[in-house]
């Protein structure tokens, strides 16, 4: 079965996805697997997001899509009879965590505090989404961490970009990033899928 810990290795970036019209999920999953990433996270933040990752759980299998964004109990299960294969949410709350657990799917809590994150540790869970990355102090917060809670890690969201990226990686407690630049609006507005390409082709080289 796939884990949380699993899901930090599948790409460097792990593309964060916003869609207002779910006729553009098939041709960015496309586009993102085009340019080497294999994954994507598609946020629960427009009314399109679960027929988004419907479509692209049916039509572009080889990708593993995943559901965002899960602030309410509801997402979870909506999600995954929608085709999601994994869960991120932003931080976390019991009833969250437990209609996660609920699931079976594999899926990344939130958490952007010392406590948040031992006590997702206290449920089992050693891969936590770090969120919002840079507002919560980025590279040195999780650096500082690291020796205290050196069996977490991590993929910070928020903020980053594809200059900023690589001191992330850089760190031993982080498997992947989110990161929101590989689908600018602009380009989904322009249905530019060619420069959703070229950024997913950039990001797999990080």
């Amino acid at each position: 079965m796939t884990t949380g810990a699993d899901l930090l290795g599948l790409s460097p970036v792990m593309p964060v996805v916003v869609l207002d019209d779910a006729a553009d999920a098939v041709p960015t999953a496309r586009a993102l697997l085009a340019g080497g990433i294999g994954v994507i996270e598609l946020t629960l933040r427009t009314p399109a997001a679960l027929a988004s990752i419907e479509r692209i759980a049916a039509e572009v299998p080889e990708i593993v899509i995943g559901a965002g964004t899960v602030t309410a109990p509801e997402h979870a299960k909506q999600a995954a009879d929608a085709g999601a294969k994994f869960l991120v949410t932003p931080g976390c709350t019991d009833s969250v965590l437990d209609a996660a657990f609920d699931t079976g799917l594999p899926f990344l809590p939130g958490a952007s505090t010392v406590s948040e994150a031992m006590r997702l540790a206290e449920r089992g869970l050693t891969a936590l989404k770090f969120f919002p990355a840079e507002a919560s102090g980025g590279v040195a917060y999780l650096k500082s961490i690291g020796g205290p809670l050196p069996g977490l890690r991590f993929c910070p969201t928020g903020g980053i970009t594809v200059k900023t990226a690589p001191d992330y990686l850089a760190l031993s407690t982080v498997g992947c990033i989110g990161g929101s630049w590989l689908t600018p609006k602009d380009a989904l507005a322009a249905k530019d899928f060619g420069k959703i390409e070229a950024f997913a082709a950039e990001a797999s080289k990080l």
